[in-house]
């Protein structure tokens, strides 16, 4: 059987290494975008290790060439791609009176239009092949919340990650039947950067989750996962929650 082969932005640490390698132990031969170079190998060598390939590219999401450059290489070493995870993200704690327009610009390149940038770049290659492909994008529980009193960012982050909603249902109905597209909107997930940020907090965060604990990289691997494997597939424009049932707080 013909390995299933998958590109996953952002990871190279967080929820993009626990999807990146969710994926490897399903089978998938994994490419890891992202900026960070020394985690990037070792997410790199933990693939290998679970016995699938792996290639790594130190790019900046932002950037629309690297995406059509990875993508062709992606294809050119592996023949094909099945699955897109665009998990790239960076938060953005301030508010509309502190915020410069290039931390809003930077905040909607890095988190919506990055999506964007492989999106364009993998579908031509999707729609090309046998059997089409799937895409997933790392929204957030903020857009539909606008970023609550617990939540490290604020407006212009749930704008852009209310854009990938936006987004997605309109390309599920653009790129089907050959291409299915649903976002992942994860709430408080437990990280080497939220851990910092929400460690003091834990206790009062939990009370507002029905589930009682935060969330691990782990809980959002296994919904993509399903997504990028479930057989037959009849799941398109959704978008998942993955937040343990979060009320405001």
């Amino acid at each position: 059987m013909v390995p299933k082969v998958a590109i996953v932005t952002g990871g190279a640490r967080g929820i993009g290494r626990g999807c990146a390698l969710g994926l490897a132990e399903k089978g998938f031969d994994v490419a890891l975008v992202d900026v960070l170079p020394a985690e990037l190998e070792r997410t790199s060598a933990e693939i290998t290790a679970l016995g699938r390939r792996a290639l790594t590219f130190e790019r900046d999401v932002r950037d629309y060439a690297a995406a059509q450059d990875v993508a062709r290489q992606v294809r050119d070493a592996w023949g094909r791609i099945d699955f897109l995870l665009n998990n790239a993200g960076k938060s953005m704690p301030k508010g509309v009176l502190e915020i410069t327009e290039d931390e809003f610009d930077a905040t909607i390149d890095i988190n919506l239009k990055s999506c964007f940038n492989y999106i364009r770049a993998v579908a031509p290659i999707m729609l090309d092949q046998e059997g089409g492909g799937r895409i997933a994008s790392m929204s957030s529980l903020n857009a539909f919340t606008g970023g609550v009193t617990s939540a490290v960012s604020k407006f212009a982050y749930a704008a852009a990650k209310a854009g990938i909603l936006g987004m997605t249902r309109a390309l599920a109905k653009e790129l089907g039947p050959t291409i299915a597209v649903n976002a992942i909107c994860p709430g408080v997930i437990k990280t080497e950067l939220g851990n910092s940020l929400t460690r003091a907090r834990e206790p009062e965060l939990i009370k507002g989750i029905a589930l009682g604990r935060l969330g691990t990289p782990q809980d959002v691997a296994q919904l993509v996962v399903f997504l990028a494997t479930a057989e037959p597939n009849f799941i398109t424009g959704q978008a998942f929650q993955v937040d343990g049932f979060q009320w405001v707080i």
